[in-house]
């Protein structure tokens, strides 16, 4: 059953919203990004002194994995309460979980100073980060798709995909400054702090931004429509996480396949590379940072354009492209950077970025088109977010182990291959979904999946 569409909001309106969830997204992205970077470039020598190298490396890596741990409990908390109390509350307590957790890092004692207690505290704030943004992603990229209407909502939709190489593009950035303008001695002392207590100003910017859209007449729509049901048959709703798991079971499957290529091809092309350029190559940290400083640009601007294309030919094909173009660039890939110079580390890394842009792109108006109203945050943040611990989490940590116990990129690029390979198997078994009209209030699934179908 559906509630009379609402109308699409005036342009300049929805890009106003587009905005406010791109500047939100970017920030959150570099507060994250942020922790990786300085994870493969100095947590290992600030935070865990007593290692080895590349061991002190694949602590430094387990402390990022840790962020994505709990990623599913954000995705649970903000997805509940996301689809009961609205998506703008939920993302304004995100970001401000996330900026501060950050402004906090930036703050830490290291290990010279409080021995393990640093180490410790630094895995705590990496918690909050990862809870904060496990709620994020959900709610940005519903705020725009229940804005806009389903002819361009792959395009709109796809700029909150952006924040993620705006926010890698900032911390990469950043801290590419840094470390061309002072000594490693200062840079290792305090220059490391500067990016994470950036993050405060960066936050009240992102807040001024995110109160002022309203919330997203969908969902409006959809609460109005519960509250009647509820007022005429004094029917209790169902908590969204169990009506998901009731009706949505196969499209969180689906959604948690789609991510694992995405997810772990991002994390060894912007993450990983940082180790494997310059410990097994042998290339300054300058050089890789610039590499994806410039990749992550042409990531950026490439996202809006898979999204339009999925507009005009489907949210499945342009996956497909993705997941089929990453998994065959891997051996290309780790060959251009074992030639050791600065052009083929940057056709290598950018190469594999616009491939990973055409999975990414599409991502947002798919997720939001698999789930009804009133559990499509939990839906969709859970489908992303669960298989962040499988995917993206482990897997510089994965790969910097296999380069450790190879030697060689070989099983690295076999890794990405499979995860290719499962993300392709789960794109097969969706169905098309970008005709779908997400003002439709749905109590009853299987409707919900006819629909779907008729449209594809």
């Amino acid at each position: 059953m559906a509630s009379p569409a609402a109308a699409p909001p005036a342009e300049s309106n929805l890009k106003r919203i587009v905005a406010a969830s791109l500047i939100g997204t970017t920030i959150e992205w570099y507060d994250f990004f942020l922790y990786g970077s300085a994870a493969a470039l100095v947590f290992n020598k600030l935070f865990f002194p007593e290692s080895d190298p590349l061991v002190g490396t694949l602590l430094s890596f387990l402390t990022y994995a840790v962020g994505f741990a709990a990623r599913p409990l954000g995705a649970l908390v903000f997805g509940h309460y996301g689809d009961r109390l609205g998506r703008k509350k939920l993302l304004v307590l995100s970001l401000l979980l996330m900026g501060g957790a950050t402004f906090a890092i930036g703050l830490l004692p290291t290990h010279a100073t409080v021995g393990a207690a640093a180490p410790v505290l630094l895995t705590a704030l990496r918690l909050v980060q990862g809870f904060a943004l496990g709620g994020e992603w959900g709610g940005a990229v519903l705020l725009v798709s229940e804005h806009g209407d389903a002819k361009r909502r792959g395009f709109w939709a796809s700029w909150p995909q952006t924040g993620a190489p705006a926010g890698q593009l900032l911390a990469t950035g950043v801290l590419s400054a840094l470390t061309a303008l002072l000594s490693d001695s200062a840079f290792l002392s305090w220059g490391w702090r500067i990016p994470f207590l950036l993050s405060g100003v960066l936050v009240i910017v992102g807040l001024w931004i995110r109160l002022s859209v309203d919330e997203s007449p969908v969902f409006k729509a959809a609460l109005a429509a519960a509250e009647r049901r509820k007022a005429a048959a004094d029917q209790v709703e169902k908590m969204p996480l169990v009506a998901v798991l009731k009706h949505h079971w196969r499209d969180v499957l689906i959604a948690m396949g789609a991510r694992m290529a995405e997810n772990i091809s991002y994390y060894v092309i912007t993450a990983f590379i940082l180790v494997y350029a310059t410990t097994q190559v042998g290339l300054s940290k300058q050089t890789a940072l610039n590499a994806v400083l410039i990749a992550s640009a042409v990531h950026f601007a490439v996202i809006p354009a898979w999204g339009a294309l999925s507009d005009r030919i489907g949210r499945r094909p342009v996956y497909l492209i993705g997941a089929v173009g990453v998994g065959a660039w891997m051996f290309p890939f780790f060959m251009l950077i074992d030639a050791g110079n600065f052009g083929s580390l940057l056709l290598a890394v950018t190469v594999g970025l616009v491939l990973h842009g055409a999975m990414y792109a599409p991502q947002a108006a798919f997720f939001s088109e698999m789930f009804a109203t009133r559990m499509r945050y939990s839906g969709a943040s859970i489908g992303a977010q669960f298989s962040s611990v499988a995917a993206g989490a482990p897997a510089p940590l994965i790969a910097t182990a296999l380069l450790a116990d190879y030697g060689t990129s070989t099983p690295i690029a076999l890794y990405v291959i499979a995860a290719a390979l499962l993300t392709i198997v789960a794109i097969a078994c969706a169905r098309e979904t970008r005709n779908r009209d997400l003002s439709e209030v749905e109590e009853d699934a299987p409707q919900a999946t006819a629909a779907v179908r008729a449209d594809a």
